[in-house]
């Protein structure tokens, strides 16, 4: 289920706080192809299965760690809605870390923690601790935090 926090003094009771989890989403070799295009990473551990199943010390493909990364957009609005502000931009990552390998076929889902709230011109910045999680693997996929702006 979605959290909405509205505005800055929801955003602010809400500091410290795990969110929640979005619900599972298959990576499959399609996605993983498809990002292989759109970033020109053709690396045979991503997108060669049989090579990939032979050589690769994964037992198959794996998906990109940015394509991982990437699927923050895709996945953080299931978890928290924020409301009271008229947008909203990336303003970057202060650490990324990709732990374990996401296969392809895997099942991923992502869970926030919100780790501050800062008043800035115009609205506020916002740093989550986004943790990604294979479906049955202990160790996570992905931890990074990340910073957004929002603007009232």
């Amino acid at each position: 289920m979605t959290r909405v926090l509205d505005g800055i003094d929801g955003l602010r009771a809400a500091e410290g706080t795990h969110l929640g989890y979005s619900d599972w989403m298959e990576v499959t070799q399609e996605r993983i192809d498809q990002f292989a295009e759109a970033t020109g990473d053709h690396q045979w551990i991503h997108v060669d299965p049989e090579r990939a199943a032979e050589h690769s010390p994964f037992g198959g493909t794996i998906a990109h760690g940015y394509l991982t990364l990437s699927l923050i957009p895709s996945l953080l609005p299931q978890v928290v809605e924020m409301t009271g502000f008229s947008m909203g931009v990336n303003y970057g990552c202060n650490r990324v870390r990709f732990m374990s390998p996401v296969p392809s076929g895997a099942k991923l889902r992502l869970g926030v923690e919100l780790k501050s709230v800062d008043e800035i011109a115009g609205g506020a910045q916002v740093t989550h601790e986004i943790t990604f999680e294979v479906e049955g693997v202990d160790k996570p996929a992905c931890v990074a935090e990340v910073v957004f702006r929002s603007y009232v």
